[in-house]
């Protein structure tokens, strides 16, 4: 009997609502069977190219039908597709591709010349395909043309009898430091850790057989706007719980972020759930819609009933503002990584004022010590974020993170991947941040994200990057990379005033550096390495 099978469940959906629209982007409109077909049809082209069982297909695609075709079609033969930072230059493209083992190359056209300087010097890479853009750039003569390769293919499915539970998930992950690496999943414990696991509501009652997905399939699906980019694997959780709840995906045009286009296509389309990468995204959308409004044409939102942003924690100002604008609208801050999927959420509730990134998490989730035991509740003590049950095989081809990543306690294999945190006397979790990212400054550790979430609080910052630079007394010293608030001029007395409020002293910033803009990755989360670079370089005030 069929186990819990990306491939397979969604051919079950696709079966019982074939004519159900699921897609909805700029290019294309597609119903579940035409999606089903366009991903059959591909897997045939990858099947005739050579691509086998266990096979690692990169994706290096924009948003769009064919980054899920090009997933369903891997997951139909058994293959792997792999997430490919469009973003990546050519030296991390030339180490992702050979750790990945990558055996053909999806990408958009646009893409090409970085993908045409590294593809010949990549061990197993045998095949590119290209999906054709706007873009003039030259493509490599060995390359395949998606669409007419596609329109060739046969329609039928690939024989699936040899599908399992087993089969594997890849997410490539670049953290704050190091190249990229693969978190390998069996594609039973992601769908379950990331995907809904058939529990359409989110009440935490997963399915316990694959014939129950179709038995709680809501008569009407759901419609989710995704913004965030699908190479980060956060966004593809999204989108498949979507598919597996009989739902319909919008992507907005490809390009730079456009609040007002949001806001047309959840007019037009009647979005349910728009999700973000925090106040980078969240600011703009809040200053469109009052825009509209002020302007005596305002945007109708009436669908919409959830914004939610993960990879970046949302500020109290941004969650009041949009509350403040629609007041219906549930605002929710989620929380999870590559290696633990979706483990907490935090909704923001009207009048709402905390700070501090707290968390509801799942059972499965706790913090544990150095000791391997669970922090007390209420203690102040600081332990790393853990995950049992559904978890990860490890990373691929990296035994020594693996061995560092995940642990055996009291026959529990747990998933440590690096977030520390505390546990308030009610359970909620308290996020402090990443080791990797955290200030030493006279022997006291300070994490980042909470400075950030304390400083954007003030009307003059419209966004923060907070981090260490070398200082010779104290080891390091506390700067925030600030971007003003149109018509502000940030100072450091001012936000070390605020931010006194509800930080200790020691994590007050000691020095301001003033940017236009405060550069974040496609994700939304703060690039720690240019805001070190810009700490170092600019004049502090």
């Amino acid at each position: 009997m069929p186990g819990f099978n990306l491939a397979d469940l969604f051919e079950r959906v696709a079966d019982a609502v074939p004519d159900r629209e699921v897609i909805v982007s700029p290019a294309r409109r597609l119903t579940f069977a035409q999606l089903d077909e366009r991903a059959n049809r591909l897997a045939n082209v990858l099947t005739g190219l050579g691509v086998k069982r266990g096979d690692h297909v990169g994706l290096q695609l924009l948003n769009g039908s064919e980054y899920i075709e090009g997933m369903l079609a891997a997951f139909k033969l058994s293959a792997v597709p792999v997430n490919v930072n469009f973003r990546y230059v050519e030296g991390e493209l030339r180490h992702l591709y050979d750790d990945a083992d990558l055996v053909a190359v999806i990408h958009h056209q646009q893409f090409s010349p970085r993908v045409g300087a590294v593809a010949p010097e990549a061990a197993t890479l045998e095949h590119l395909v290209v999906v054709a853009d706007s873009s003039d750039a030259k493509v490599a003569e060995s390359a395949i043309d998606y669409e007419t390769a596609i329109a060739g293919a046969s329609a039928a499915r690939p024989d699936g009898s040899a599908r399992s539970s087993d089969d594997h998930y890849i997410a490539y992950t670049g953290g704050t430091t190091g190249m990229p690496k693969g978190v390998v999943w069996r594609q039973e414990d992601i769908f379950f850790a990331a995907m809904g696991g058939g529990d359409v509501f989110q009440s935490g009652n997963f399915i316990k057989t694959p014939e129950e997905l179709l038995e709680r399939l809501p008569e009407v699906g759901g419609t989710i706007l995704t913004t965030p980019p699908l190479m980060h694997v956060s966004a593809q959780w999204g989108v498949f719980h979507s598919l597996f709840a009989g739902g319909r995906v919008v992507f907005p045009p490809q390009g730079a972020f456009d609040a007002d286009a949001i806001w047309t296509l959840v007019a037009t389309e009647g979005v349910n759930i728009l999700t973000i990468v925090g106040d980078a995204m969240a600011r703009p959308l809040a200053e469109s819609y009052a825009a509209a409004a002020d302007a005596g044409t305002p945007y109708d939102a009436s669908s919409l009933f959830v914004v939610g942003s993960g990879g970046a924690v949302l500020s109290t100002q941004a969650k009041a503002r949009l509350t403040e604008l629609l007041p219906s609208l549930m605002v929710v801050d989620g929380f999870g990584s590559s290696e633990t999927g979706i483990v907490g959420s935090k909704m923001h509730v009207s009048g709402d004022t905390t700070t501090a990134p707290k968390f509801t998490v799942n059972e499965q989730t706790q913090v544990l010590g150095e000791d391997g035991t669970p922090v007390e509740p209420g203690s102040g003590a600081v332990g790393r974020l853990a995950r049992k049950g559904f978890v990860p095989l490890g990373y691929y081809k990296d035994e020594a993170k693996t061995k560092a990543t995940f642990l055996v306690v009291d026959g529990e294999r747990w998933v440590l991947p690096g977030d520390n945190a505390t546990v308030d006397a009610d359970g909620t979790v308290v996020l402090l941040g990443r080791g990797s990212t955290s200030i030493n400054t006279g022997g006291e550790k300070v994490y980042p994200e909470e400075v950030e979430i304390a400083l954007m609080t003030h009307d003059s910052v419209a966004d923060v990057v907070v981090v260490g630079v070398p200082d010779e007394r104290w080891g390091e010293q506390v700067v925030a990379v600030v971007a003003a608030a149109a018509g502000a001029t940030p100072s450091l007395d001012a936000l070390q005033d605020h931010a006194r409020g509800t930080l200790a002293g020691y994590k007050i910033p000691r020095a301001l550096v003033l940017v236009d803009t405060v550069e974040r990755t496609p994700a939304g989360k703060p690039d720690y390495a240019w805001a070190k670079k810009t700490a170092a370089e600019g004049t502090t005030k």
